[in-house]
């Protein structure tokens, strides 16, 4: 019924590059982001836009800003952006982070990582608007993302009471549909001042990765992201940022890391997106964490039972909850568990069972996470623009000889693996 005048709404919207006015009105629904809030920057702004704008924000995203930014000009670039785009997650951006093949090369790996405040409400946007010009895609859709961000208001909505409507030139709108795909445009430029330095961002998330060769390269990169701050007029928060060096424990080396940066904390231990891992690149603080949340989780679920909840509904819960949380990301860190870390978290899974919580067709969570990574992996392969397919080594392109197959010489088989110092190819012989 509503599907024709919608879909004429939508085309004469971007025939004519124009969007309603009502659509360009916001209310800001502060969210806290602690349990006890104190003061303004303990909440997040978030805007209640109208249905309608958001569906169409959706439409020019998917159609328009996602393919652009698979062919980006040479001024922006997109490689270093896990979040807010096809294939991103934030199980991608810390598989390329952890497993770097840098450590193969070097004695240690440094990671600086950053803090912005308020990233995402201080975003300008005529900076904004300039870096979208750059991108390939028609004038009509460019003219109407120039709209869309002109002429927008926003009230503020807070126990009952509601703010006049002013108008704004920063944010991209939290809320929005297309507040997210264009932050990550606004970001494009932000690049590693030293070769073989890396940048990883997730949303306004950012890390540093700098090799030993490259360690006195600290000061530049801190300045250069300084400066893009500054020139982009976005935020940063020095007394947040953290250092961590990691090194391979197997390998002896004499090498000595450079000293602390004055102002700058270097910790043994750093939560890289909700993922925790040491300087030597053990997670078992990151098990017994996770495992202590999903008890309390546990101990929600016999409240349930208690209020008669049955055991099928719970087991949905616990299936939905407690394993989706135990195998947040997990691709990138159940490699580095050990033998302690595996048994703790079947041993939490057993206790769940003896409560009835568990369903009876749920695999180990060895199986889940191994069915995780070939899932993954199976969609690294086929999809040459997943952000992680960089991480493949390159096609070979050498023609194998035929042998005959001896006792002595069997058949020999490429395999492909991730393992703590990236993504190798090893050759087995069949057995």
């Amino acid at each position: 019924m509503f599907c024709k005048p919608l879909s004429r709404l939508f085309n004469l919207s971007i025939t004519t590059s124009t969007i309603p006015q009502q659509w360009k009105r916001a209310a800001i629904q502060p969210v806290p982001k602690v349990s006890s809030p104190k003061d303004h920057a303990d909440f997040r702004p978030i805007s209640i836009t109208p249905v309608l704008t958001r569906i169409m924000e959706r439409t020019v995203v998917r159609h328009f800003i996602y393919p652009a930014i698979l062919n980006p000009p040479d001024t922006l670039s997109f490689s270093d952006r896990y979040a807010f785009r096809p294939t991103g997650s934030p199980t991608a951006a810390i598989i390329s982070l952890l497993h770097t093949n840098l450590l193969t090369t070097n004695p240690y790996v440094i990671v600086l990582s950053l803090d912005f405040s308020k990233a995402f409400d201080t975003v300008r946007h005529a900076t904004l608007l300039e870096k979208l010009a750059r991108l390939d895609m028609p004038d009509r859709v460019y003219n109407w993302l120039n709209d869309f961000f002109s002429g927008h208001t926003h009230c503020t909505r807070y126990q009952g009471q509601t703010s006049t409507f002013e108008p704004i030139s920063a944010s991209i709108v939290q809320g929005s549909g297309i507040g997210p795909a264009t932050y990550i445009v606004n970001a494009a430029d932000l690049k590693p001042v030293v070769p073989d330095n890396q940048l990883i961002k997730f949303a306004d998330d950012t890390y540093i990765v700098i090799p030993a060769d490259n360690a006195g390269s600290r000061q530049t990169e801190l300045a250069n992201v300084e400066a893009w701050a500054d020139a982009n007029n976005l935020k940063i928060n020095p007394t947040k940022y953290a250092e961590i060096i990691f090194i391979d424990r197997r390998r002896k080396t004499s090498a000595q890391p450079p000293l602390p940066i004055p102002g700058i904390a270097r910790v043994c231990t750093v939560k890289i997106l909700g993922v925790t891992v040491t300087n030597g690149l053990c997670v078992s603080e990151h098990v017994r964490t996770v495992i202590g949340s999903c008890a309390q989780i546990l101990y929600a679920l016999r409240v349930l039972r208690a209020h008669g909840m049955d055991d099928m509904a719970l087991q949905v819960i616990y299936r939905s909850v407690i394993i989706a949380k135990l195998q947040y990301a997990s691709s990138a860190w159940w490699g580095f568990t050990n033998s302690t870390d595996r048994q703790r978290v079947e041993a939490f899974i057993r206790r769940s069972a003896r409560c009835h919580f568990v369903p009876t067709d749920l695999s180990s969570f060895d199986s889940l996470c191994k069915a995780a990574d070939e899932q993954l992996f199976e969609n690294v392969i086929n999809n040459t623009d997943h952000v992680l397919h960089r991480l493949l080594p390159p096609k070979s392109t050498s023609i194998p000889t035929l042998q005959s197959a001896s006792a002595e010489t069997q058949p020999a088989t490429d395999r492909a693996q991730l393992t703590p110092n990236g993504l190798q190819l090893h050759t087995t012989n069949a057995v």
